[in-house]
This record gives C-alpha cells, sequence and structure tokens, in this order.
C-alpha cells in the first residue's frame, strides 16, 4: 500500500467526536489527496500533507516542544513525510523521534488526535497536518537536533503561554484523547 492510500484510509477512519470544524477539515484533506496524487510530497505546489506528534512523558504530566529553527516558534515535533514511510503514522513517529532524540516513544492508540490546515511560505501554499500524541518511556532523555534550537518539557498548564493556538488546541486533544483510549 502507498502512503498516499495510507493517509486516505487514515483519514477515513478519523472520527472528531461533535466537531464539525474537524470533520470539515478531514473531508478538505481527503478532497486534496483525491485531486493530488502527489499530495504527499513537498513537491505538491497546491500543499501537502505532513505528520507530527506532541511528545508526553511517562508520567502524563508534561509535554517535549521544540524551538524550532527556522519559525523560531516552539512546536510539537513533525515534519514532511518521505518516501521511505510506510505510513502516515510511521512518518509522524520517525519525525517525533528524529526531533526529540527519544528512542522508544510509542503513538497513542487510536490514530491521529488532530488535524491542524496552516498556511506557509510559497512555492507551496498548506500543510494539511495530521497530528498524533507520543508516549515517551520512563527515564527518556531528549537530544536537540539540528532542526531544533531548544527542547523543553512544560507542565500541561504552561503550554498556552509559550506555544500558539494549534499546539494549546493539540494538546486539548491529546488530553481528551488520553481520558478516551486509556
Amino acid at each position: 500500500m502507498s502512503l498516499h492510500d495510507d493517509a486516505v484510509l487514515v483519514l477515513k477512519s478519523y472520527a472528531p467526536e461533535d466537531d464539525s470544524a474537524q470533520d470539515e477539515l478531514r473531508q478538505v484533506y481527503l478532497d486534496h489527496l483525491a485531486q493530488h496524487p502527489d499530495g504527499m510530497w513537498k513537491a505538491c505546489g497546491a500543499g501537502h500533507l505532513t505528520a507530527s506528534a506532541l511528545v508526553i512523558d511517562a508520567d502524563r504530566g508534561r509535554v517535549l516542544l521544540t524551538l524550532h529553527r527556522k519559525l523560531r516558534m516552539w512546536l510539537q515535533m513533525g515534519g514532511h513525510c518521505e518516501p521511505q514511510d510506510s505510513a502516515l503514522a510511521a512518518a509522524a513517529l520517525r519525525e517525533a523521534t528524529e526531533e526529540s532524540g527519544i528512542e522508544g516513544l510509542t503513538l497513542l492508540a487510536g490514530g491521529p488526535v488532530r488535524l491542524d490546515r496552516h498556511p506557509i511560505p510559497a512555492p507551496c501554499h498548506w500543510h494539511l497536518d495530521v497530528q498524533y500524541a507520543a508516549l515517551a518511556p520512563a527515564g527518556a532523555t531528549e537530544q536537540i537536533s539540528d532542526e531544533s534550537l531548544d527542547l523543553r518539557w512544560y507542565a500541561y498548564d504552561e503550554v498556552a503561554a509559550v506555544a500558539d493556538a494549534s499546539v494549546a488546541r493539540l494538546l486539548e486533544g491529546t488530553l481528551a484523547a488520553l481520558e478516551q483510549r486509556a
């Protein structure tokens, strides 16, 4: 199965509970993939899917954010899909592992926790981000990658003060998923 086909299956099974905006966004993603066979890749000028993951500590009380080197914003780990990615979830896990330096991350079962569409500079127009949550193993130690200026653990109630609204929404979605999927 291609990464494109996997993404379509993931999005078709993504069922945001009582969230019409997320359901509408899911359809935007599906329409994009139907119209753009290259919609998984950075080269797609109309925009492309990306995969990210919010890393949660083993005690489930903090999240790890990266100070993104180019954007200079505190964000979750994530980025572009690569040809070697076998699935959208695998891309999110790879990105989270590379950017956090933490081995042994596991994605929260049940698929993505949110979708987030945001504009990017030309030549592309949109990132269609599929957002997961990843659990760090006990005793995990982060290591800054070339893509980050810094990595820092934040208590849940500190996130809104340091990150933008999209990360705060991802945290809300992650906390709800932790409750539902526990």
